[in-house]
């Protein structure tokens, strides 16, 4: 009796609350220590590489310029550097590192042998693999005050110079790549930038034996493998998994969920909407704005799916016109815009309705939606004109940035957190006198003024490109991981508890401590999980054993707020009465769940350090990615237009009708779980054959052609999103500007 009094002390609101801050202030304190640390680990950029002759291959300058030219053609979008990237291209350092491999062995194959390399046996093949692996390892090392490069591993350099160069420029239509968009002096300095990340990949950091890479990836020509701490620490993470799986549900079962009947005479009356406020009258225009873009992207996505088939087919218009690498920046960036968008129109409904007031300037949201469009728009359309060449002198402002998930020009991001922060405090100055639900609100708040800090993280320097990629990429994870597993699930726990109080399904106080459970739990794995990105891209060796903890534990808050939305679900249900907001909390539950199922189940299939080894930047990173987008972002924003359109209805007594929105609902929801399977089974092959043959095979175009049925298959499910998008557009529409006013009485 005095165990279960204890754990139910321990489990109250106040020890929750203190919880959630402590947690949050210890895991925040380490990774910004981490951060201040960040150059003591980082590769170095060379001030010269040099033969050992003495000729100067590339400089310091060289790198940085090849850099920024990487980033400004997009080459992210088409093929990956260290495995961060897109997947229809090669990984440009495996590329480079296995040419200049194969170059060291006919070299070395001559001068050890005098024969060609075809023509040696077992025992001379062996010795002169011995003395590729010594040109690598021992003689070739990175160094900020330079690298020297055997005469070998030079000639192998300008080998390499001459194949990239010769493929930016004059393009490859079996790759689909098109000519005539990058020079030859630009694609030179895309070489050496090239060049230092397969230094960073293939040399031994100072006083190790591994690469800076951590020796990621497999190279059978160099004997280059994955390490046991790889493997120890992913034994320990699905220890740490199973453990705290049976823990979560036990503590919640026991101790947050018991007593939900008792709690039942504390329910609040239900939220009843009769008018709109002339702020909310004001957000009816987003609505199908925000369905139009969902369709766009998912037509996008169904023209990238075709060209990952079959390269060297046009789909409806030519390649040169809608070239792959500038369609996939469109179609991961147009989420972003839309996803932000949805997401502006619940603060600002759910402002008026917690203040009781509306907002002190209802005219903002027409700022708003005009600003939005602008940055938007422009975003789009620099993303496009920068990529295909058309703005070099101001690519960097105006054009694509080049960093995947982050395309946007530097004018075009500082729009997008001008308009986060004016949505912040809109919201915020209605809401702050609020005396009801100032928890359940102040999460959805704060954790929206988390996203658009967040957002600037992505953003240094602010006037130029950052010249290390290991620490532009160090932040770039910041906003991609930190918004998806940290702040958008804040945001996703605190929408959830708000609507189910305020739609008088559950009490508040069973909504608060259910709420801060599940805030501590996203505090503690998706903080420090954000390290499991960290792995091969150039940081240390201790990010594998961070990472690799912390990410064991991010499908526990995911699994909780599945398994309270499944609740409420059922809960409705069981009430037999009419629930106006069905359709909104569908959403929201689907949200959860495929949060769950793409975030926390698909992504624990990667995020375990072997695995990840193996699979990193192969298709099986894909499935992970589609569903966890629609799960932490766009489900809630299709909610928010959802809630909108009935809030609407409700207030003036127009025609409402689910069929539709439920149509639209299962096409997406089914469509992007059957969307994994065929990504699946590509990525396993994938990652077999970069364990038998190495990584430079698994993303071989061989490789993917063998298994095009699967492919092909991903018709089906692509159809199924797209015909779930456009219903979604018509629903929407149609409910906003459409429906007939329904007779009283």
């Amino acid at each position: 009796m005095m165990e279960t009094s204890f754990m139910e002390k321990l489990m109250s609101r106040k020890s929750l609350y203190a919880f959630f801050w402590i947690i949050g202030t210890f895991m925040v304190t380490i990774l910004i220590y981490y951060t201040a640390t960040l150059q003591k680990e980082v590769p170095p950029i060379p001030k010269q590489v040099v033969s050992k002759s003495g000729k100067v291959l590339y400089t310091y300058d060289d790198v940085v310029a090849g850099k920024g030219y990487f980033q400004q053609f997009d080459l992210m979008d088409y093929g990956t550097l260290l495995g961060m990237g897109a997947y229809l291209g090669p990984d440009f350092s495996t590329e480079f590192m296995h040419k200049r491999a194969e170059s060291l062995y006919r070299s070395y194959a001559r001068s050890l042998f005098g024969k060609p390399l075809d023509r040696l046996d077992d025992m001379e093949l062996a010795g002169v693999k011995a003395r590729t692996i010594r040109d690598f390892k021992k003689q070739t090392l990175l160094d900020e005050a330079g690298v020297v490069y055997t005469e070998a591993s030079a000639k192998a350099y300008e080998h390499n110079v001459d194949y990239l160069v010769n493929f930016l420029v004059n393009g490859d239509h079996e790759r689909a790549w098109r000519a005539g968009v990058i020079r030859q002096d630009e694609a030179k300095k895309i070489a050496a930038f090239v060049d230092w990340s397969q230094l960073v990949a293939s040399s031994l950091r100072p006083g190790t034996d591994r690469t800076w890479s951590n020796n990621w990836p497999s190279e059978p020509l160099i004997d280059q493998d994955v390490q046991w701490v790889s493997h120890f620490y992913s034994l320990w993470e699905f220890l740490i998994l199973w453990a705290m799986t049976i823990g979560v549900i036990y503590l919640a079962y026991e101790f947050l969920f018991k007593g939900e009947a008792d709690e039942e005479k504390h329910l609040e009356p239900a939220l009843k909407i009769t008018k709109l406020f002339p702020s909310q009258e004001k957000l009816l225009k987003y609505v199908p704005i925000v369905a139009l873009f969902i369709l766009l992207q998912l037509v996008l996505g169904g023209y990238l799916a075709h060209i990952y088939v079959d390269p060297t087919e046009n789909f409806i218009l030519s390649q040169d016109i809608l070239p792959f690498n500038v369609m996939r920046a469109l179609h991961t960036n147009l989420a972003i815009v839309w996803v932000a968008v949805g997401w502006l129109v619940g603060g600002l409904l759910i402002a008026p309705l917690v203040g009781g007031e509306d907002l002190k300037f209802p005219r903002l949201v027409d700022v708003l939606w005009v600003a939005l469009l602008v940055v938007g728009g422009g975003g789009l359309i620099g993303i496009y004109l920068g990529a295909t060449g058309q703005m070099r002198d101001v690519w960097f402002w105006f054009g694509n940035e080049g960093r995947e998930l982050l395309n946007l020009g530097r004018v075009w991001d500082i729009g997008l957190v001008i308009g986060l922060v004016l949505w912040f405090g809109m919201v915020y100055s209605t809401v702050r006198k609020a005396r009801k639900n100032n928890l359940l609100v102040g999460t959805i708040i704060w954790s929206a003024f988390g996203i658009a800090t967040l957002y600037i993280a992505g953003m240094m320097p602010l006037t130029d490109i950052m010249p290390n990629y290991t620490v532009d990429d160090y932040y770039r994870w910041w906003v991609v991981h930190l918004w998806v597993e940290l702040t958008f699930e804040l945001f996703a726990a605190g929408v959830l508890a708000f609507l189910t109080v305020a739609l008088g399904l559950v009490s508040k106080r069973t909504a608060e401590r259910v709420m801060l459970f599940e805030l501590g739990l996203i505090m503690m794995s998706g903080t420090l999980g954000v390290g499991h990105h960290y792995w091969w891209q150039g940081l240390d060796e201790y990010w594998i054993a961070v990472g690799g903890i912390f990410s064991a534990m991010e499908p526990l808050p995911l699994a909780l707020l599945m398994i309270e939305a499944i609740k409420e679900r059922s809960h409705i249900k069981s009430l037999g009465k009419e629930f106006v907001f069905n359709v909104p909390f569908l959403w929201l539950a689907g949200s959860a769940f495929l949060n769950w199922f793409g975030a926390g189940f698909l992504g624990m299939v990667i995020n375990t350090p072997t695995i990840s080894y193996y699979s990193h930047g192969t298709y099986l990173i894909m499935p992970h990615g589609h569903v966890a987008l629609l799960g932490a972002f766009g489900y809630i924003a299709i909610a928010f237009i959802y809630m909108t359109a009935r809030a609407n209805a409700l207030a003036k007594n127009l025609e409402w009708d689910d069929r539709p929105s439920l149509w639209g609902f299962w096409l997406l929801t089914v469509g992007v779980v059957l969307y994994a399977l065929p990504t699946l089974i590509i990525g396993f092959e994938q990652t077999s054959t970069a364990h038998e043959f190495g990584y430079y095979a698994a993303r071989s175009r061989e490789t993917i052609e063998a298994l095009s049925g699967w492919m092909w298959f991903r018709i089906l499910p692509d159809g199924m999103m797209i015909l779930g998008g456009l219903v979604i557009l018509y629903d929407t529409t149609r409910k906003i500007y459409f429906s007939k006013v329904l007779h009283r009485g």
